[in-house]
């Protein structure tokens, strides 16, 4: 009885031993008597004492690789070091078990001959400003390449790309000039820009000065106008006035019926103003003739 409880004892603890529970984001591979069996999947599982094994434990995350710098050669002869970043993911467990040797080693060889090839087809300057497409190539090729070993390659970046020590003098050199050329375009471009802002500003000084002037001018102009109508009106004014009085005093002496003798003497008074004057000619009337005589006559009536 005890040696068929010490049996019983063996086949659970066999049993215990041989259930597996495979948790996320894993994958077992099951191998029976040394061939490829299956490959489990999250969850529980149990395999055959004696007979299964687990060959490799998977990750399926995705996962990094950062390479060491690697030199390479440009198309102009110009030896660098660029470094990389791998951004792959395991697709097939069974491929990346038994397709190569060692699959993070065949990568990273990999990436290095296609970095060599990428680069030696461009120059100095097409590698330093051309990162996205050797990306780009990169991803491309080390992805058909590595999907017969179950490896999807999601993305590929060049990390540091180090040229050579004098290379480096010549770019900061290089840099430097770049600045100074830029500065003195920009100081050009200030000073232009403030000559044209002086000039705008003279400009407009002087239409403003000048619209002013014709402002000016054209409010002179109206006031003289208005000066003129007031004066013409007030000279109008004036003759009217004039002539108003002359018709009065013509209606006063028609109304006041003088005798053709007072007008005979009106006439004499008027004479001897304008013989009183500056005049050198004098235009003596008819009827001065006959004012004599009438003069004489009242004489003569005076003394008697």
């Amino acid at each position: 009885m005890e040696g068929i409880g010490i049996l019983i004892l063996i086949a659970i603890i066999l049993v215990v031993a041989n259930i597996k529970v495979v948790t996320q984001s894993n994958a077992f591979v099951i191998e029976r008597l040394g061939a490829y069996l299956t490959t489990w999947s999250t969850g529980i599982h149990f395999k055959i004492p004696l007979l299964d094994r687990i060959s490799k434990r998977v990750s399926i995350k995705e996962q990094v690789i950062d390479f060491p710098p690697q030199p390479v050669i440009t198309k102009d002869n110009v030896t660098m070091r660029i470094d990389t970043v791998i951004y792959y993911q395991i697709t097939d467990p069974k491929a990346f078990t038994y397709g190569v040797m060692n699959p993070l080693s065949a990568i990273e060889n990999l990436t290095s001959t296609t970095l060599r090839n990428i680069i030696g087809d461009l120059e100095l300057d097409e590698t330093l400003t051309s990162r996205e497409i050797i990306n780009t190539k990169m991803r491309s090729i080390l992805d058909e390449a590595t999907d017969p070993w179950g490896i999807k390659v999601n993305r590929v970046e060049v990390k540091n790309i180090i040229p050579p020590a004098e290379i480096q003098d010549a770019m900061e050199r290089q840099m430097k000039a770049e600045r100074g050329r830029r500065e003195s375009i920009l100081r050009a471009e200030g000073e232009k820009r403030s000559a044209i802002l002086v000039a705008e500003g003279k400009k407009e000084a002087m239409i403003l000065e000048a619209e002013a002037e014709k402002q000016a001018a054209i409010l002179r102009a109206e006031a003289k106008r208005e000066a003129n109508i007031r004066e013409a009106e007030g000279e109008a004014q004036a003759i009217l006035t004039v002539q108003e009085a002359t018709a009065e005093g013509i209606r006063m002496i028609n109304a006041s019926q003088p005798s053709k003798e007072v007008i005979s003497i009106r006439g004499l008074e008027a004479f001897a103003k304008a013989a009183d004057g500056q005049a050198t000619k004098i235009i003596i009337p008819s009827e001065i003739q006959g004012l004599a005589g009438l003069s004489r006559s009242l004489l003569e009536a005076v003394k008697d």
